[in-house]
């Protein structure tokens, strides 16, 4: 042995994010002059250095060396105590290597993130939300949530156990919302939420609030209500308006219809008399000619409606599709989309292969489209709806469906195609 090594602590208590040092003596018990240089083991090793990195010592000498540490602020530095070594190297004998130790205890830092996935959601009644937790400190938290603020008309399912999450890693701790009451009809209404969540780590705790909102949808939207009024409107009318003037019209066609027939009867028979006396003249239906005929033109077309469907799996994407028969042009005034489960993703549709609106499932529940100037799809195109299925939607069971399940009805007129 050469050198002997000896730190100023025997306990190193170090922060993360700051820079602490210590010193270690080193003394050479040689001979001859020499030259020691240092390499620092254990987990310290990534944030630890020695200053100066090489020493010289003449025989019986000692000198004292800066052993600096400076732990980053991470995950990645856990808490506790972590043991610290220092190899003394000596340049001209070197098989005369030194190892001096020394404990390393490393405070504890909380810092956590939470946030509510999504913020807002569309749901009849019922929802489903999670939040994300980040443990960016470097001690295990365990979470828990909470709702202070509850209205009297929303009942939130959380759970009841709390969640350990470890230095560096993200949770998703899910949970539901229920509103008391359902609306049939009007306007979507806006429930405000509000939760905590709580990491605790030891002794200390932390607070992190979380607002969001559940959109409230009308299970009958309101568009329906217009068209049951005007389908009563014109019930109404019919009872009132078309029904007794159908009826007079053809009373006076049925009254009109027998003077005809009386008149022709009498005609009949005045004409017959010639004939029994002898006398030549024309037969009356000689001499009487039918008038009629049948109109002839080009049609307008006949009201045609198709309906498309789309099954497709978290992550993957499907496509449904509706191709205009031979002959034939396909031109679409309205389109009906129905998200009924509350799908996540994405859905695109394209008429004859123009794109014709990309929306978000998870803004809608129904939803429809009209034009004035219809939107003409030759034959042989096709009405196109692809499906990127992110995350399948909760129905009215209360259960999470197994897919994202979309419905389009694209209807318009189908005329024949010109020549």
């Amino acid at each position: 042995m050469t050198a002997t090594t000896e730190f100023g602590l025997p306990t190193v208590v170090v922060t993360p994010g700051q820079e602490t040092w210590t010193t270690m003596t080193v003394r050479n018990d040689s001979d001859i002059v020499e030259a020691y240089t240092f390499e620092v083991l254990g987990e310290c090793a990534p944030w630890t250095e020695v200053e100066p990195a090489r020493l010289s010592l003449y025989p019986g000498t000692s000198e004292q060396v800066t052993v600096v540490l400076r732990p980053p602020r991470s995950p990645a530095v856990r808490a506790g105590e972590k043991p610290l070594g220092v190899r003394v190297l000596p340049t001209e004998r070197p098989e005369s290597v030194v190892v001096s130790e020394t404990i390393v205890l490393v405070e504890p830092f909380a810092e956590q993130r939470a946030e509510l996935v999504p913020e807002r959601r569309r749901a009849w009644r019922r929802a489903r939300y999670h939040v994300a937790v980040h443990n960016d400190g470097n001690t295990p938290v365990a979470v828990t949530l909470s709702a202070p603020e509850t209205d009297d008309q929303l009942t939130f399912a959380l759970p009841v156990r709390p969640e350990h999450v470890a230095p560096g890693d993200r949770t998703e701790i899910d949970f539901r919302v229920r509103v008391a009451k359902i609306v049939w009809f009007g306007k979507p209404v806006t429930w405000p939420l509000r939760l905590d969540a709580t990491a605790a780590a030891g002794e200390e705790s932390g607070r992190h609030p979380l607002e969001g909102e559940l959109i409230q949808l009308p299970v009958f939207p309101r568009w329906l209500l217009a068209v049951l009024a005007v389908l009563l409107a014109l019930v109404l009318a019919w009872f009132a308006l078309v029904r007794p003037a159908v009826q007079s019209a053809a009373r006076e066609a049925a009254d009109d219809r027998t003077q005809e027939i009386a008149q022709a009867a009498g005609q009949e028979s005045q004409a017959a008399q010639p004939e029994q006396s002898g006398g030549g003249g024309e037969s009356p239906q000689q001499g009487r000619q039918e008038q009629g005929g049948a109109a002839t033109g080009q049609g307008v077309g006949q009201q045609s409606s198709a309906t498309i469907e789309v099954r497709t799996n978290a992550g993957d994407q499907g496509a449904g599709t509706y191709v205009v028969p031979e002959g034939k042009v396909f031109r679409i005034t309205d389109l009906v989309l129905g998200n009924h489960q509350g799908d996540e993703g994405v859905l695109t549709i394209e008429f004859g292969g123009r794109t014709i609106t990309t929306i978000a499932l998870e803004t809608y529940r129904n939803q429809d489209y009209h034009w004035v100037t219809p939107v003409d799809v030759p034959a042989g195109e096709s009405v196109t709806a692809t499906v990127n299925c992110a995350r399948p939607g909760t129905p009215a069971s209360g259960r999470q469906a197994p897919n994202c399940f979309q419905v389009l009805n694209v209807s318009g007129g189908l005329t024949d195609a010109p020549n």
